[in-house]
């Protein structure tokens, strides 16, 4: 359950962007989105080990 802070004052609109913000760091969109289709075990892999060599050429390229 996500609960937002309202100040005395504050408006309806700026309480509501506060809402969404905190919904969307919980990450329960992305969640619903990826299980609403089926991604093969291989496919999945793939594209971690992808991920995985991107994220260390940038490493390699900071170091530089």
């Amino acid at each position: 359950m996500l609960i937002v802070q309202v100040k005395e004052g504050e408006a309806i609109e700026k309480a509501l962007k506060k809402f969404k913000k905190k919904f969307e760091k919980t990450g329960v969109v992305k969640a619903l989105r990826e299980r609403s289709k089926f991604t093969k075990p291989s496919v999945v892999f793939r594209e971690a080990r992808i991920k995985a060599i991107y994220k260390e050429k940038m490493q390699r390229n900071e170091e530089a």
